[in-house]
């Protein structure tokens, strides 16, 4: 099957959009103090395979690429320093076949990622089974110097003169200990050996604060980010105890020093069903979702009412529904769109990566009709 594709990596997938929305606009929707018109955006682009689909169904470069479809959504602006992991190993490959790839990574763990089907490996192994283990690696997330590139403060002003909003981002407070432990593990970790995983967060934590401290002090910092992918159809993998126990008191200390000095959006990335631990993610800081899946069941008009302007988010529109008829997909438009124009605070989008057997007719009407149902 790998042989017969052309685009296997991300970078093969990536596509291309024109920002248009201001950084101030877009900071004021995502934070409901102004709605005057609505953002809309592609977050991932096509799954492995579907560029192929499209192709033979007659898809034009620039279709390809994404740059013949217009959005309306805002340019970030990542700011060059280093918050989570600085060392580990070099990365190799150990096997490979037409089938896939096996190879070690720079936690050293031993990966397999199956050709043609992902873009992303599993891991097969993990570095850390107890404390003694933490401590052999620990310096890879200590701060040091090494931290900051060489230009970082050059291009964070570059990015705010240019209108972006300036981004910065920490390690996961459940996916950094996770790459490091398995899931099984670090679920056990917390009630068997929770001192390891809170020198996990502690460490952490303290390098992002001193980290994006400095760079907070030489520009504003708009956006912070992070990374949790912490849940599937059923929930999430840790309960609101959890996240109070540990990843509160590691979300606040950056997030609280980056709001005081005027950080606006909080943004967590993260699959699945997350409503079970939402609450408890808001008293930590996070103000901002995505991509809201509704295959796990997370339905932004549902959640939108529950919580208010406590709660922005991006995503949420079935990217299911893009490979059944156009009735569907106009059924799907029609009930999330006009609740998220009456209220702001989101940006219209697929809820994660086109799946294949998408039809690219489709996906043509799926964005001609939200243009038509958010006015053009």
């Amino acid at each position: 099957m790998a042989k017969s594709l052309k685009w296997l990596t991300h970078a093969d997938l990536a596509i291309k959009k024109t920002p248009t929305v201001s950084r101030e606009e877009y900071l004021d929707h995502m934070t409901f103090r102004r709605n005057e018109r609505p953002l809309f955006t592609e977050i991932f682009g096509p799954m492995v395979g579907l560029k192929e689909e499209w192709l033979a169904q007659g898809a034009t470069p620039e279709e390809l690429d994404f740059s013949a479809f217009r959005y309306r959504c805002e340019a970030r602006g990542g700011v060059p320093v280093n918050t989570g992991r600085l060392g580990g190993f070099t990365p190799e490959v150990l096997e490979e076949t037409d089938e896939v790839i096996i190879s070690r990574d720079e936690y050293g763990r031993t990966m397999k990622m199956n050709k043609g089907v992902a873009t992303l490996p599993l891991p097969l192994d993990h570095p850390v089974k107890t404390m003694d283990d933490w401590l052999k690696i620990k310096p890879w997330y200590e701060f040091s110097e090494a931290r900051f590139g060489a230009d970082w403060e050059r291009v964070a002003r570059e990015h705010r003169a240019a209108g972006r909003v300036v981004t910065v981002s920490i390690p996961g407070g459940f996916d950094e200990p996770r790459q490091l432990m398995g899931e099984a593990a670090l679920c056990m970790a917390y009630y068997d050996d929770p001192e390891l995983i809170h020198d996990m967060l502690t460490t952490m934590g303290e390098t992002a604060f001193r980290v994006l401290e400095r760079v907070s002090a030489a520009v504003q910092v708009d956006l912070l980010f992070v990374h949790e992918d912490m849940a599937g159809k059923s929930g999430p993998l840790v309960g609101p105890k959890q996240v109070r126990d540990f990843i509160k008191p590691y979300y606040r200390r950056v997030w609280d020093m980056l709001a005081e000095r005027g950080a606006r959006l909080f943004d967590q990335d993260s699959d699945g069903n997350m409503e079970s631990v939402i609450p408890a993610f808001l008293e930590a800081g996070v103000n901002c979702m995505h991509p809201m899946e509704p295959a796990a069941g997370m339905d932004i008009v549902k959640i939108r009412k529950q919580y208010g302007t406590r709660l922005a988010f991006y995503g949420g529109i079935d990217k299911h529904v893009l490979r059944r008829s156009k009735a569907e997909i106009v059924a799907e438009l029609a009930y999330k769109i006009p609740p998220m124009l009456a209220t702001g605070g989101c940006v219209l989008a697929l809820d994660h990566r086109i799946p294949n057997g998408t039809p690219l007719e489709n996906y043509r009407f799926y964005v001609a009709k939200v243009w038509e149902m958010i006015g053009g």
